[in-house]
């Protein structure tokens, strides 16, 4: 067998024939090392199931949704956990994703299903004082503490199938295969591949923690996003008790979904009706604040929105926006600026969403304006007003999307007046920022 020597790339896994200083595949420097490679070919048998089949005649009863146990989770999944299927969960560190997983596997062993959760960074006694911690039942809790990709790989073919197994975190767990360091680009590649091939062999739904950026993203190759069937993120501010846990890809059920949770003593609680729960110790009398109808994946849910307008002793004044984007604010206030006659280039403007959220929502503009134009005139808004609605730079009203829901919802929740867009099917809502200006404080102007 004739040998050749090829040049990896440790940080995208490229190869070149030759040494050189710049990686052709990621442009990174210096990360090329020499491998030894075989340039013989190899033959290889044809499996069954690599054949082509008639559609009409594929058996669909693997591929049917098995209930977590936890029904707002399995409707965020699209009906539950697929057999075969690779689940990648993303979050910031200590903002829950062992505690929930850990409770998921809970629910999912006192269905007699044969589960396994395995640690790359922890030990068993640590697990077992988390799981005690969350008064969960151990005698259906499978444990096992490895970094190694061939012990997980025999634990799998030797004591399943499971139904369930989670593995925490793919960058913790390195092959005898490859010589980069455990959480190199190669490694997750090669841990990932070999661990998505026994998930589909087996029938077994597993799932694979990984570690996040500075940026937020997860760290490896984007190539992990596409080989997993699904997805997901465990957002939120560890300074509050809220979690969101988001749908990014979905290969068998809807995207864009969420489910709300709260962190309790016994872990992550669902949050049964995040309608008004951000609007918790509201005092509606003060001026400055706005309940906005926001929509965040298909879920509608008030949220209040808070601004300062403030003079400014500065020569550059202030400007801060948490929770949403800080462009976004600077566009409505020139808006404001030039179609209301506001001058407002003199005051510090200080703005975020209540409860710590962010959202990326247009929707907010309308109760963005309503905020800082109530905290300038320093007057309230009607108690039990609710805003949506974008603003465009000709200061009209544009609809959003999930009109329809925000109105059902607000309606239920007993909100009065409404301020939203205006549509052809219904005789509610405004059409411009300076209609709103006048229905909230009418010919009160202060002046320049």
């Amino acid at each position: 067998m004739k040998t050749r020597t090829i040049h990896v790339c440790t940080s995208c896994g490229s190869s070149a024939m030759r040494w050189q200083g710049q990686c052709p595949g990621c442009g990174e420097w210096n990360t090329l090392e020499a491998r030894s490679g075989s340039t013989q070919g190899k033959t290889q048998n044809v499996s069954p199931a690599s054949r082509p089949s008639r559609l009409s005649s594929v058996d669909l009863t693997r591929a049917d949704h098995m209930p977590t146990g936890m029904q707002e989770l399995d409707d965020v999944l699209g009906g539950g956990l697929v057999p075969g299927g690779v689940v990648l969960l993303g979050g910031e560190p200590g903002i829950g994703k062992s505690t929930l997983l850990l409770q998921l596997l809970s629910l999912a062993g006192t269905k007699d299903g044969h589960t396994l959760y395995i640690s790359g960074e922890e030990s068993l006694p640590q697990i077992r004082s988390r799981a005690q911690r969350l008064g969960l039942d151990q005698e259906n809790l499978q444990a096992m503490a490895t970094g190694s990709l061939e012990d997980i790989l025999a634990a799998l073919s030797s004591h399943g199938p499971y139904q369930l197994v989670i593995i925490d975190s793919v960058q913790t767990i390195s092959s005898s295969e490859s010589d980069s360091m455990p959480g190199a680009p190669t490694q997750i590649r090669q841990v990932s591949s070999s661990l998505i091939k026994a998930a589909k062999e087996s029938g077994t739904c597993i799932f694979l923690v990984g570690h996040v950026t500075k940026e937020g993203q997860i760290a490896g190759p984007k190539l992990l996003e596409h080989m997993v069937d699904t997805v997901i993120y465990l957002e939120g501010d560890k300074e509050h008790l809220f979690r969101i846990l988001r749908v990014i890809k979905n290969r068998f059920g809807p995207t864009d979904e969420l489910v709300m949770f709260q962190m309790g003593a016994l872990g992550l609680e669902v949050i049964q009706d995040p309608s008004t729960f951000f609007l918790q110790a509201r005092d509606p009398a003060l001026s400055g604040t706005a309940v906005v109808m926001a929509v965040d994946g298909h879920k509608p849910f008030a949220v209040e929105v808070q601004a300062l307008a403030t003079p400014s002793f500065l020569s550059i004044p202030r400007r801060t926006a948490l929770g949403f984007d800080l462009n976004r604010l600077h566009l409505l206030l020139a808006v404001m600026e030039k179609k209301l006659q506001r001058s407002l280039a003199q005051s510090d403007i200080y703005t975020k969403i209540g409860g710590g959220l962010k959202l990326v929502d247009p929707g907010l503009d309308l109760g963005l304006v309503a905020a800082v134009l109530s905290s300038f005139h320093n007057q309230s808004l009607p108690e039990r007003a609710i805003f949506w609605g974008e603003v465009d730079l000709n200061g009209q009203i544009r609809p959003v999307l999930g009109q329809d829901i925000r109105l059902k919802q607000a309606f239920r929740l007993g909100y009065k007046p409404v301020f939203c867009p205006r549509s052809p099917e219904s005789d509610t809502g405004i059409s411009t920022i300076m209609e709103l200006q006048d229905m909230l404080f009418g010919s009160n102007n202060p002046g320049s």
